[in-house]
């Protein structure tokens, strides 16, 4: 008989991490045209939202999503939970919005007016206050811990958490009245709900801006997954030419680079550098890639000192690199059929929301017979039904309003026919309809109430209930 074998073990199979262990990221300063937009548009954001809470219309906040009120403030207009059709609208309007702005030119919102990289940039122009530019900072990150690390670091730290308990007291401030705001934040009187909010979201924009950053546009961010079923090929998304920029290598200055064999690249590393995400965007096309065009920037200086025409990266498409399209066919490539869907379909909501706001009326009625009384006879043999109506004015002046009843032969209003409803309040009363007995069949007759103010004709509105008759 043979032998069996003898057996082997397996070796022990190399673990493979899932998740990408985070490494710091140091991203250099850099000054250029895109650098000086995104500096605008950060301000001008940021000013939107510091300042819209203070201004003042009607006697009242411009702008207050008055939740305990159940009334939004919007400059001249007053929303009411009734009208949540027009957030829906605005929702779709800015989503399509997105999509169109995507397909066109990329990730262009996450670049320059996304929450999280506005105040990213923020922080980092504090941090790069305190500790001084990327090698400053990351000799003190590797330096021992002294007096000078732990006042630099604590008083970046302080600069940060007062920037996000502001920015949480901002938001607090467009869902409860500015003044009332301030003055429970002096007399130390703030309700657990705004607190917790203050908090709250001062505490996420401390971690996200502060310490997360470029983890969150990573692995946080849903836009970052699905971006890319808006991208074609005409799409304006940041490039790197490798036709111009291969072979990589430095160079001495003055020696022709294709007498040397390399290309326009000269691999300083800057591109990598100034990265928010830390990526290499020599690399190709990525979806960490937030389109700050930070490299595009730094990559135009370079080439600038070494006397090499601008643009190695740049805005581009895959159509114009493939096919090397002047910038005007890349403008012409623009139109075509994804943009003019997404620009039919965003137009047409947009112009129907401003058609239905522009035609609102301001009056909202809802009328509720009464259930514990059926119908009633009355003295003179007539029969009677109550009604409960509710007069919702969302104008911010006062108006006087008749009510009137029509649907079934002889109908009258027997009791309340006019009312005063004070400015964007609701009222509401009970009134009485009146029939002769033969005046319809028995069981549930249709009839129509008309609400109009006394001073505007055109402010009325018409609806429909049931009256009783035995």
């Amino acid at each position: 008989m043979s032998q069996p074998e003898t057996s082997v073990l397996p070796e022990k199979p190399d673990q493979v991490s899932f998740y990408e262990k985070r490494r710091k990221i140091y991203a250099k300063g850099v000054r250029g045209i895109f650098d000086n937009w995104r500096i605008a548009l950060v301000i001008f954001t940021q000013i939107l939202f510091y300042v819209t809470p203070w201004l003042v219309w009607n006697d009242r906040q411009a702008v207050l999503l008055h939740l305990v009120e159940r009334k939004f403030y919007i400059f001249g207009l007053v929303f009411w939970p009734q009208d949540v059709i027009y957030l829906a609208a605005l929702l779709i309007v800015s989503a399509y919005a997105l999509f169109l702005v995507t397909a066109i030119a990329g990730r262009l919102f996450c670049g320059y007016a996304c929450p999280q990289t506005v105040y990213t940039q923020m922080f980092m122009w504090i941090e790069n206050w305190v500790e001084g530019e990327r090698n400053a900072r990351i000799r003190l990150d590797k330096a021992p811990l002294d007096a000078r690390k732990l006042r630099i670091k604590g008083s970046k730290h302080l600069l940060w958490g007062l920037l996000s308990l502001w920015t949480g007291f901002t938001l607090v401030c467009y869902f409860t009245p500015v003044s009332e705001l301030m003055e429970s934040v002096r007399t130390g009187n703030l309700s657990g709900w705004e607190t917790f909010w203050i908090f709250f979201y001062g505490g996420f924009t401390y971690l996200m801006a502060g310490f997360m950053r470029e983890q969150v546009c990573k692995y946080m961010c849903p836009y970052a997954r699905f971006q890319s079923v808006m991208f074609d090929p005409d799409t304006l998304i940041i490039t790197y030419d490798p036709e111009r920029g291969e072979t990589r290598g430095a160079r001495k200055k003055g020696v022709d680079p294709k007498a040397a064999g390399l290309g326009d690249c000269v691999d300083c590393g800057l591109c990598v550098q100034v990265c928010p995400t830390g990526i290499d965007i020599r690399n190709g096309l990525q979806y960490e890639c937030i389109g700050c065009a930070a490299c595009i920037d730094v990559c135009d200086q370079v080439m600038d000192k070494v006397g090499l025409p601008r643009g190695l990266v740049r805005y581009s498409t895959e159509t114009a690199m493939t096919r090397h399209l002047t910038p005007k066919e890349i403008v012409s490539h623009v139109v075509r059929p994804r943009i003019l869907l997404y620009t039919a379909i965003l137009v047409l909501i947009t112009g129907l929301a401003a058609w239905f706001l522009a035609h609102r009326i301001p009056l909202k009625v809802d009328i509720i017979r009464d259930r514990s009384t059926l119908a009633r006879e009355a003295d003179d043999g007539s029969i009677e039904n109550v009604y409960t109506l509710q007069i919702m004015n969302t104008e911010e002046q006062p108006h006087r309003y008749k009510v009137t009843v029509d649907g079934l032969p002889g109908a009258e209003i027997a009791g309340v026919s006019e009312v005063e409803v004070p400015a964007a309040s609701l009222q509401a009363f009970n009134t009485v309809v009146r029939v002769a007995p033969d005046a319809g069949k028995r069981g549930a007759n249709p009839i129509h109430f008309e609400i109009a103010a006394a001073e505007n004709a055109d402010i009325k509105v018409r609806e429909k209930a049931s009256f009783l008759l035995p």
